[in-house]
């Protein structure tokens, strides 16, 4: 009973740091296209990629989520994350010296 007490907390833990990453929104515009926070319109049904987010126009919502993998395992003493949003990556980094580039061993989405 533990064990199964144990593997649906995990369970839980996984489906809610998968989800974090992602937003929905009421659709607005015409019936037959999205339009986004910037007024930019997008066909029914369409996928598009703003500020970082991929962007699905269902019926009845606007669907996105992050696309941006973020360094979570390395050395935070001995360096520091740099986001470039031209990119949308992140790049890990020496504190000491930021041209240095440091090792990450894991990533989340």
């Amino acid at each position: 009973m533990k064990a199964r007490l144990g593997s649906l907390l995990l369970l839980a833990t996984l489906v809610t740091a998968c989800n974090a990453g992602c937003f929905f929104e009421n659709r607005q515009g015409p019936p037959s296209e999205c339009v986004d926070a910037d007024g930019e319109k997008h066909p029914l049904f369409s996928f598009w990629v703003k500020n970082c987010n991929r962007c699905y126009c269902e019926e009845k919502s606007v669907h996105c989520c992050n696309q941006i993998p973020i360094p979570v395992s390395y050395d935070k003493q001995k360096c520091r994350e740099e986001f470039h949003k031209e990119t949308c990556t992140y790049r890990v980094v020496e504190r000491d010296n930021p041209v240095k580039a440091c090792a990450v061993e894991g990533w989340i989405m």
